[in-house]
């Protein structure tokens, strides 16, 4: 018997201790839309952010949190030709950006546009990308947002190259994603980790070398450089750990901007930006044509996420108290 109703998480009001499970009606698509069931989420800091307050976003409440997701297709609406039922597929964390620059109308996932956390999502087909084939569905929800990110820092806007370095703060989804589109071009990547217990899971995935954070990792990084330093940075903490990585980058380096773990403002010398010649670009995730870049990277080099624990639909609280606590690699809800 066709199924009639879907499962979502959503809140009523802010805070994850409002979290509630409901049902609701099965919704049918309309033209250009596409009814996903959905297999897997992967979570990502910005989920704990919106939670709590939106992140100052004018919100309609009750929203349903969730930015990655990966599905089958169940019913593609009228004029839809990219999909069809059976289609295994992902979101892509901007509903509306195909190409080149972000367009104004672009809304992300997880709010204020479409929340990814339910058993079934309806979304734009033109905000959806065939998953990779050699992934799992769960491997593939974790793409949209922390491994897009890394591949538009350094792939699509970086353009990396086999012999630089890249340096990396900290082992969560975008970090180890990092680490990994790194290697796959040819690059040494260097992690630094306030976490011990991690330093090891990190060379096992490919890190030439890990530094502890209360160290001096920026003279270290250009002792292992040859003085050089690194050419690419991906810097996940901002605030005053943005002038350390200065200290850290070569000659015209390029510093990817994309996690706030240290504040919102930067702190940052004049002199080591421009005597360094250092370009500084915000990363907010990446266009749809990247995706579709990523997948095939992924499917052409065998590249396999790196997830932290898998957690039933059911526990999504604990997985986002897990989340919290810092994971190495990414959080997945399973359906």
């Amino acid at each position: 018997m066709p199924e009639t109703t879907l499962r979502r998480w959503q809140l009523p009001a802010y805070g994850r201790t409002h979290l509630e499970q409901v049902q609701a009606a099965l919704p049918a698509p309309g033209p250009g839309q596409i009814l996903v069931r959905v297999g897997a989420v992967a979570l990502n800091y910005r989920d704990l952010l919106m939670t709590e307050d939106g992140m100052g976003m004018p919100l309609a409440l009750p929203f349903t949190p969730g930015s990655d997701m990966a599905g089958t297709v169940e019913a593609v609406g009228d004029g839809v030709r990219r999909f069809a039922p059976g289609d295994r597929v992902i979101n892509t964390f901007w509903n509306g950006w195909i190409d080149h620059h972000w367009p104004a109308h672009a809304v992300p996932a997880g709010g204020p546009g479409p929340g990814m956390l339910a058993s079934h999502v309806l979304i734009d087909a033109e905000a959806a990308v065939a998953a990779p084939a050699t992934l799992s569905l769960a491997e593939a929800s974790t793409l949209p947002c922390a491994g897009l990110t890394a591949w538009f820092a350094l792939a699509e806007l970086g353009a990396l190259r086999a012999g630089q370095t890249v340096l990396i703060h900290g082992t969560g989804g975008v970090a180890l994603f990092g680490l990994q589109i790194a290697r796959l071009h040819g690059a040494r990547a260097i992690v630094v980790s306030g976490s011990a217990d991690k330093h090891e899971a990190a060379r096992a995935l490919g890190a030439s070398h890990v530094l502890a954070r209360d160290s001096d990792w920026p003279a270290e990084v250009r002792r292992l450089t040859g003085g050089r330093g690194a050419e690419h940075v991906l810097e996940l903490a901002s605030g005053p750990n943005l002038d350390r990585s200065l200290q850290a980058a070569a000659q015209g380096a390029r510093v990817s901007v994309i996690g706030m773990l240290e504040g919102t403002t930067l702190d940052a010398s004049f002199y080591g930006l421009v005597l360094g010649r250092v370009t500084v670009q915000g990363i907010g995730v990446g266009h749809r044509r990247a995706l579709e870049d990523l997948v095939r990277a992924v499917d052409a080099n065998g590249l396999r996420p790196a997830i932290a624990a898998r957690y039933g639909f059911d526990a999504l609280p604990q997985a986002l108290d897990h989340l919290a606590r810092g994971a190495f690699g990414k959080i997945v809800v399973t359906l």
